[in-house]
């Protein structure tokens, strides 16, 4: 369609693929260029289906919009139309492919930005056919953008099939909630209800692109288990009430009239509300005389808190991650964990930069990785390895040499040291299952010690939505907002629930799978005499324990800021209005603060409390580098057998794992327990049938699986599963023996 006429040339050439030559004349819209591209126009639909009234690409159409400029009134064609079935390629995209006019931009997507050539073409001319390898389904976790990419409606969202046609929608902005990047989104709407989600440009964070995990994710806003009314448990029946009588029932429990109060109550909020939220939830405690407030549910060791950065960010820009020279990850699965911050390291790597890795599992990558560890025990002493390797190549340190006393280098770690060294920009970078692990401090220390001595960018690659913003909220017991001392602060996470407190306020959070040590969380809310949870949807555990249930609005149900792993703050609006009775959660935490009489709670908008936040956070810049404790000495792992737990992508958080299609995909949590065949055969198992796990004098039967790609000694399973929340903590010794 891009033909036009060149002065002296002998036939129309395709303007995309013609290079500029001095004195080129063009013609783009000549009697020949013209024609030509109406002749193209006609070839194209040739074989197309007049399905435009059943299509849901119709009223969006790039083939529609060039008939109507280019097409003709009348076809030609007498022939019988070419007919394709459909393919199953999995139950987010949606084909249609007799429509497919073989533009291959999906195939391209795939080879070019996705990094998984999971389509491709089969045949020749006419005959030529788009689909899978051997009929497999996509997984890429970008594979919904070829539905954007797909210029007819051979490509659709299967969600989405026949829910709305374009013209009936609205369009909102919005910021997606699930990791640390808030990747730019538009909410489709119509009769206030989401249809769909797909990208907003934003070159700085997202580009054009979006991971599958916030394109579906909306389908988890219209669960069969969502509150919708306030709930009170009495006589340990569930009765529905009104907000007066729910709030009545909060200051009865929480007020002066006997009701527990200051370090008798903690309050644990999930990391992806929005900024404001977790601003008045530390503050509606603090008002109570509590400082047990915090936002680090998956959080192990927090022995350094005290001298941790301000708020973890990344280190650099997000886009500047594609410029890196070199770039560690330490304890990180950015592909699965944080999709497009992996696609700016893709384009870093294939530029000749090299991405480098130590992790106790071999993940699949969509890109050339550099030299890279399986670490076999535990990160802290491949860590070590790296950083002993540095100090040969820079020079020694007495204090560093004394504590790395019995790491040895081997020749991964050398290359790895080489290539920070010599990297002109380089970064070193803690990836989730870092930060997570009962040895974070330590690793922290490493991590921070290999980029000072190198030159390197440090940095997190941040979790949820708001890792970065909860810091600077104020949501964490030892300092207020804007990183202010908090004093003798209260207890973290992990301490308030072994602290059995008296009353416990949950904001959106689901003890048995956002909790690294679910047991412990249970036995916590078992005791309580008061449970209050602020929550979207209803939850076993919760409906088990709690005495009060709030409903509260989910992200396109919300209003507030988002702030991402770079330090930018993001706004965003509601969409829709919650179902039923629910309310936005920065809105429910107001109006507890006014029930309960306290001051500073008499905001007439959102705007007034963001104002509040803003002048409380003010002049608090980023700086992870020096921000860590040195260690006494390295910790060894001291059994045959470790437990490391990742989070798949799609049950990172209670929306998307409600998300129905989303939990068709591989990238899900399963109760399986993964173990290499050299792990297997010294424990005596064969690889089949399943496994008596014990863990901390729990036992629980779980199906075995032989994956390699897990290190020796490593026993892999999967967090946010509710029916592993009965076995222990995410990480420690853990043994198996046959079932």
């Amino acid at each position: 369609m891009c033909l036009v006429e060149v002065e002296k040339a002998p036939k129309p050439l395709p303007a995309c693929a013609t290079p500029v030559m001095e004195g080129m004349k063009v013609k783009t819209r000549s009697k020949l260029a013209v024609e030509a591209q109406k002749s193209v126009m006609e070839f194209l639909l040739i074989n197309h289906p007049l399905d435009c009234p059943i299509c849901d690409q119709g009223g969006e159409c790039e083939l529609q919009d060039l008939a109507m400029g280019f097409g003709r009134d009348v076809s030609r064609y007498q022939e019988n139309k070419r007919v394709v079935k459909d393919k199953n390629i999995g139950p987010l995209v949606q084909t249609d492919m007799t429509r497919c006019i073989h533009c291959t931009r999906c195939v391209r997507f795939g080879e070019e930005i996705a990094g998984v050539r999971e389509l491709g073409a089969t045949g020749r001319g006419e005959f030529m056919e788009i689909g899978t390898f051997i009929e497999k389904s996509m997984t890429s976790e970008l594979s919904g953008n070829v539905i954007d990419l797909c210029p007819v409606g051979a490509l659709t969202s299967k969600p989405f099939r026949y829910s709305a046609r374009t013209w009936e929608m609205s369009q909102h902005q919005g910021i997606a909630p699930h990791d640390g990047i808030g990747s730019n989104v538009h909410f489709h709407v119509k009769d206030g209800r989401v249809m769909r989600v797909v990208p907003a440009d934003n070159e700085t964070i997202n580009e054009v692109w979006l991971s599958d995990r916030d394109r579906y994710s909306y389908e988890g806003m219209y669960s069969e288990d969502r509150l919708t009314t306030p709930m009170l448990r009495e006589n340990g029946e569930w009765r529905e009430v009104d907000w007066q009588t729910a709030f009545a029932f909060v200051r009865g429990r929480l007020g002066p009239s006997g009701g527990p109060v200051g370090a008798a109550i903690g309050g644990l909020i999930s990391p992806t509300a929005s900024t404001e939220e977790l601003y008045l939830f530390q503050k509606l405690l603090r008002s109570l005389g509590s400082h047990n407030v915090d936002h680090r549910l998956q959080q192990m060791d927090f022995s350094d808190q005290d001298v941790a950065p301000l708020f973890p960010w990344l280190g650099l820009p997000i886009a500047d991650l594609e410029q890196l020279d070199s770039a560690l990850i330490i304890g990180g699965h950015p592909r699965k964990e944080q999709p497009l911050l992996n696609h700016r390291l893709r384009k870093a790597a294939l530029r000749g930069g090299k991405v480098m890795f130590v992790n106790p599992v071999r993940w699949e990558m969509n890109f050339p990785a550099g030299p890279s560890i399986l670490s076999s025990s535990d990160l802290v002493r491949d860590s070590a390895g790296v950083l002993r390797a540095l100090l040969q190549l820079r020079g020694g340190d007495a204090g560093l040499e004394a504590l790395l006393r019995g790491v040895e280098a081997g020749e991964v770690h050398r290359r790895i040291a080489e290539r920070v060294v010599k990297a002109g920009r380089g970064a070193v970078l803690l990836g989730n299952l870092a930060d997570v692990s009962p040895h974070a401090s330590t690793l922290r220390f490493l991590a921070g010690t290999i980029a000072s001595l190198s030159g390197a960018a440090f940095g997190y690659l941040g979790a949820a939505a708001n890792s970065s913003g909860a810091w600077l909220a104020g949501a964490v017991p030892h300092r207020l907002t804007g990183g202010q001392s908090a004093g003798t602060g209260g207890l973290h996470a992990q301490a308030m629930l072994e602290a059995k407190l008296a009353a416990y306020l949950l904001f959106n959070v689901e003890p048995d799978a956002d909790c690294s040590n679910a047991p412990l969380a249970r036995a916590a809310l078992e005791t309580a005499r008061c449970v209050i949870a602020m929550t979207p949807y209803r939850n076993a555990l919760l409906e088990k324990h709690a005495h009060v249930l709030l409903p509260i609005a989910l992200y396109a149900e919300n209003e507030g800021t988002f702030i991402n792993v770079e330090g930018r703050a993001q706004n965003f609006a509601a969409a829709v209005t919650p179902p039923g009775e629910a309310r936005a959660g920065w809105k429910v935490l107001r109006m507890i603060g006014d029930s309960l009489g306290l001051d500073g709670f008499h905001f007439d908008s959102l705007a007034d409390v963001e104002r509040e936040f803003q002048q409380a956070r003010a002049g608090v810049e980023p700086a992870n580098l020096n921000r860590w404790r040195r260690p006494d000495r390295l910790v060894q792992s001291g059994s045959d057998l470790q437990r490391v737990t990742h989070v798949p992508m799609n049950a990172a958080d209670p929306m998307v794992r409600r998300a129905r299609a989303l939990q068709q995909t591989p990238d899900v949590a399963d109760d399986a327990v993964r173990i290499n065949g050299v792990t297997a055969k010294r424990l005596g198992l064969d690889g089949t049938g399943s496994v008596m796990a014990e863990q901390n004098g729990a036992n629980l039967r779980l199906p075995l699986a032989i994956d390699e790609r897990v290190a020796d000694g490593v026993a892999l399973i999967h967090g946010g599963h509710p029916g592993l929340a009965a076995l222990g903590p995410w990480f420690g010794e853990i043994s198996l023996r046959r079932a």
